[in-house]
């Protein structure tokens, strides 16, 4: 329709605040298509439709609320009849008229308004630098929030100071909204997080940073610390893809927390063999001066100086670095202290045969393969009906690092041979043949074969590290059949009240204090329990990556897959003397394949999977929630990253401890054990907490959430009933005097 026409057709001079009274009169009485019909009729009668738009939001402020909204109606309306009519667009002076004004109303505008209203007046192709005047006039006067906002609408973030933009919102506890600002923008990406970086070094005052805005609206100087800016860091680091290597101060104190925690299992609680601990010290520290500074000062608190020599010598720490008193060490070291090392060792594998499970299969019938022509010969003897397979998968530890850990082994072990296959050497052959699909092809046949036995202990955690590995295996858990969860098997045996404990030592004390050995927990519990003797786990943390495997690996290796027949076995042929019904194989295999439950189970030492889950305890059968509790009647102590989930499960009335941001992770495993509580935490800390409380006392919130849907979580899986009265109910009773 050409503009005379659309001109002709139309009576003119209609009043808008004429208009705008009969619309709400409509809108009052709810009469929403009588509503519409008006707006459209009232619009074609306006001389000037987009000026009589802004006259009728300038005269009311019923749109400037949330939601759905008169003004709301009248503007998305007009957006439609616009289209209609393509001849109403202004241009020109009018045009720009029309832009300056509705400018001034956008920083009042709810975010559901802005989009219209950009696209109505076509502010995007309005002169730009008036655009960013307008903006950094926002900024100026404290709405950091709205001219972010309004940037991003209008796509100004090439032509702004990241820095200057971003801070006053991470301090205003809208990391959400930083996130979104540098979304589509990979050099303002990295311009921000070499930002955050900067702050996060030791010697930068971070005061300097916020003293500027000290007195701001909704200022929480409390969300802006090294501990919460290193978080983003990460999370920007894996949501961009970005190369850590442009963050170097927080990549170093991960690597400093993963090199304490290293000496921690070594020299404390002394369950990491020397080789192990070397391997993952060498790759930890690597050549970087600073970490190798730290490496020798841990020497020196943990080992005298030739204990520390000997160490700086395995590691290859620069001599230059090394104090005096090791350097001189050092230079000390004979033939003779290899060979006591030898005898040693030699005395101690002895005492592992004596006190741990042995494979009870020759050595020479654990295969390492990593040729596809060796491969296919354990898939013809895997892949045959009526065969029982143990299950398992080791990778190289991630000390919390960015990214899911990719599978570096996967173990397959029938009655009388286990099947090491080198997974990252197989695809890459794979690849390089052009034949990717060959692996996940047989791994999908292996689990979706109801014919054929799976067994496992926390399948769900082994196969999302299997889909990170191999995105063609991302569906493996949704087509599974015939599998057996030994983990879910474990929550229905029935031990003595006492023998199911777990360590509740806390990690400042000795190796003493807790005994010659660690409690034994998860899969080596469940060993002990069914065959007699514990697994020997101390290869558990082993660099899976590195090649070739050391034998104490593959033995490692072999046992974790192979212990799994034996235990299913002994299991069958028994079930009543462990608690368990007669009809053990049919209900374990049948159900499971029928309605797999994996996402609720655990893998490895019951670390958690990537959906953060964890049973709460025994259980008679797998399906069957907890009793359903109150609010009142459960109490948590909630990690300092999650204090969000902490405050909304207080607003629902349960018992809510919060650490500060400052404590220690550790405290909560002190609370939890004093008061009852179970903890909720996340990521690297579950790992170190969850061996500290009781079982089903620790469970793992799934931290890209937000605090309504982790809130959600919780109460589904602890089966926590919420009514309406309970809403509130600890904050006002909290408010009493």
């Amino acid at each position: 329709m050409n503009q005379d026409s659309y001109s002709s057709d139309r009576p003119t001079g209609q009043d808008p605040l004429v208009l705008l009274k009969t619309l709400q009169l409509l809108w009052t009485k709810q009469e929403l298509g009588k509503l519409k019909e008006e707006i459209r009729r009232g619009f074609a009668r306006l001389e000037d439709p987009l000026a009589g738009l802004l006259a009728m939001l300038e005269s009311s402020s019923d749109w400037k609320g949330k939601g759905h909204s008169l003004g709301y109606c009248i503007t998305t309306e007009l957006q439609l009849w616009i289209k209609a009519h393509p001849a109403v667009p202004q241009s020109g002076t009018k045009l720009k008229k029309l832009q300056a004004r509705v400018l001034g109303m956008l920083s009042q505008c709810p975010a559901n308004l802005l989009d219209p209203l950009i696209s109505i007046y076509q502010l995007h192709t309005a002169d730009r630098n008036y655009l960013l005047e307008h903006v950094s006039h926002l900024y100026l006067q404290g709405n950091y929030k709205e001219a972010a906002m309004l940037s991003i609408k209008l796509k100004l973030q090439p032509d702004q100071d990241v820095e200057k933009m971003c801070t006053p919102l991470l301090l205003q506890d809208k990391a959400n909204l930083v996130e979104e600002y540098v979304a589509e923008y990979p050099e303002l990406q990295r311009k921000l997080l070499q930002t955050l970086d900067t702050w996060c070094e030791p010697s930068f005052n971070i005061r300097d940073i916020i003293r500027p805005y000290q007195g701001m609206p909704k200022y929480k100087p409390e969300k802006f610390n090294r501990r919460v800016l290193s978080k983003l860091i990460f999370r920007l680091l894996e949501r961009f893809n970005v190369d850590s290597a442009l963050c170097p101060n927080v990549i170093n104190q991960r690597h400093l927390r993963t090199l304490n925690y290293l000496f921690y299992k070594r020299f404390v609680e002394k369950t990491m063999t020397e080789e192990n601990w070397a391997d993952h010290i060498q790759s930890t520290v690597g050549e970087n001066r600073w970490l190798q500074a730290h490496l020798v000062q841990s020497l020196l608190r943990h080992c005298d100086a030739r204990g520390a020599a000997r160490w700086a010598q395995h590691c290859q720490v620069p001599p230059e670095m090394l104090p005096q008193a090791v350097a001189e060490e050092l230079q000390k070291l004979h033939i003779q202290d290899r060979v006591e090392e030898v005898t040693k060792a030699d005395n101690y594998e002895a005492s592992k045969k004596k006190d741990y499970y042995q494979l009870p299969i020759p050595r020479e019938n654990i295969h390492f393969l990593q040729t596809w022509e060796e491969t296919l010969q354990c898939w013809e003897k895997v892949l045959q009906a009526g065969q029982v397979v143990g299950v398992d998968m080791e990778w190289k530890p991630s000390f919390g690092m960015v990214g899911k850990p990719r599978v570096a082994l996967l173990q397959l072990a029938l009655k009388d041979e286990v099947f090491l296959l080198d997974l990252p050497r197989l695809l890459e052959q794979a690849e390089a043949e052009g034949e990717k699909e060959k692996l996940p092809h047989f791994i999908q046949m292996l689990y979706s074969d109801a014919a054929i036995t799976k067994l496992g202990y926390g399948m769900s955690g082994d196969l999302s590290s299997l889909a990170a590995t191999c995105s063609a295996l991302k569906d493996t858990e949704k087509q599974m059949q015939g599998v057996v969860d030994l983990l879910a098997v474990d929550k229905q045996l029935q031990w003595g009240k006492d023998s199911r404990k777990v360590d509740g030592l806390s990690p400042e004390h000795s190796h003493e204090e807790r005994g010659v050995r660690q409690l034994e927990k998860g899969l080596s519990l469940l060993v002990q329990h069914v065959l007699g003797k514990p697994l020997d786990k101390t290869e558990q943390l082993s660099n899976w990556e590195k090649r070739p495997l050391r034998e104490e690996q593959i033995l490692y290796a072999a046992s974790d897959a192979y212990c799994l027949l034996e235990i299913y076995e002994r299991l069958c042929k028994d079930p009543e003397s462990f608690g368990l019904g007669s009809d053990l194989t049919e209900s374990l295999v049948g159900k499971q394949s029928k309605k797999p439950r994996a996402k609720k189970q655990l893998n490895k030492q019951e670390a958690p999977s990537p959906s953060g889950q964890e049973f709460q305890g025994p259980r008679t059968e797998p399906s069957r929630p907890p009793a359903p509790i109150s609010p009142q009647e459960f109490s948590v102590v909630c990690d300092n990253m999650l204090q969000g989930l902490g405050r909304y499960l207080r607003c629902l009335g349960v018992d809510v401890r919060l650490l500060d941001n400052e404590d220690d992770h550790r405290k909560a495993a002190e609370i939890a054990r004093q008061e009852g509580r179970v903890i909720l935490t996340s990521g690297l800390p579950y790992q170190t907490l969850r061996s500290q409380v009781g079982e089903g006392r620790c469970f793992s919130v799934n931290c890209s959430q937000k605090a309504k849907e982790q809130a959600l979580q919780v109460l589904k899986h602890f089966n926590v009933q919420v009514s309406l009265g309970d809403i509130f109910s600890r904050c006002q009773h909290l408010a009493k005097p």
